[in-house]
């Protein structure tokens, strides 16, 4: 693989993983509007493994509170922040975990893989963020996220299997119209979006591991580096832009992006 194309899918995956336009809608679509060969798994895995250390070290607090709390959880004990973080985090993974082995199994996860697909869920969740973002009230924190809320915006990223449609976008969409604030709301989605990324690598790292060679090993080190850069790039000004702007410029990009590849599907 050219150092060109490992550096247009790290760039693709660092800055789409956190924003909410969809990654995986994007790396689908990059072999198939252009010449370029399908990435491969070992690829994507090391490109997401990238974005995994980036929200790590941008919410670096938040996560040792929480990997302190999961010493408390593990001794059965929910009484303390980093605890309470820690098992909200645990129960708004289990539905995507449970979605994505179902699809792995049944192979319906390759049967979504198309443009049509794709641009269906850009145009149709872009919008839904534009209604929970302009209607959703903003008096709560993250500080104040509760279990059921956990649960609510987990069962949402479960949706983000579908091609398209997002994680961080779906559950900052759950999150808004559960009255976060907006940077409460994305906090919260970039937090669920760890144990997640931890989840689908394990899922993923044995079929990766057995088409690795030398070769690719190398090329997912330089992938996941170039990743990690545009990732930590994208959080520190997305999360700087929500303070003073909506989500509303990324709803008219997915709009866009969804009408122009419904135009090439249905052509």
């Amino acid at each position: 693989m050219s150092l060109l194309h490992l550096f247009i899918l790290a760039v693709i995956q660092g800055l789409t993983e956190f924003l909410p336009v969809s990654s995986s809608g994007h790396l689908i679509l990059l072999p198939g509007l252009t010449s370029l060969d399908d990435q491969g798994l070992a690829m994507d895995v090391a490109v997401h493994v990238g974005t995994l250390a980036a929200v790590i070290a941008y919410f670096w607090q938040d996560v040792k509170i929480a990997l302190a709390g999961t010493l408390r959880l593990m001794q059965g004990r929910v009484d303390t922040d980093g605890a309470r973080l820690a098992w909200h985090l645990l129960w708004a993974t289990i539905p995507v975990i449970i979605a994505g082995l179902i699809l792995h199994v049944t192979g319906w996860a390759d049967a979504m893989r198309s443009i049509t697909v794709i641009g269906w869920t850009m145009l149709g969740f872009g919008l839904v963020l534009y209604w929970a973002d302009m209607t959703g009230a903003t008096d709560r924190t993250a500080g104040e996220w509760t279990l059921k809320h956990a649960i609510y915006m987990g069962l949402a990223q479960a949706l983000a299997l579908i091609p398209g449609t997002s994680r961080s976008g779906i559950t900052i969409t759950a999150g808004r119209k559960l009255g976060y604030d907006r940077e409460s709301a994305a906090r919260l989605a970039m937090l669920m979006s760890i144990p997640t990324i931890l989840a689908s690598g394990a899922l993923l790292a044995g079929d990766a591991i057995a088409e690795a060679d030398s070769t690719v090993l190398r090329d997912a080190s330089i992938g996941a580096a170039f990743a990690f850069a545009a990732a930590l790039l994208a959080l520190v000004l997305m999360m700087r832009l929500l303070r003073s702007v909506s989500f509303t410029p990324y709803v008219i990009y997915r709009v866009i992006l969804g009408i122009v590849l419904l135009a090439i599907a249905y052509s």
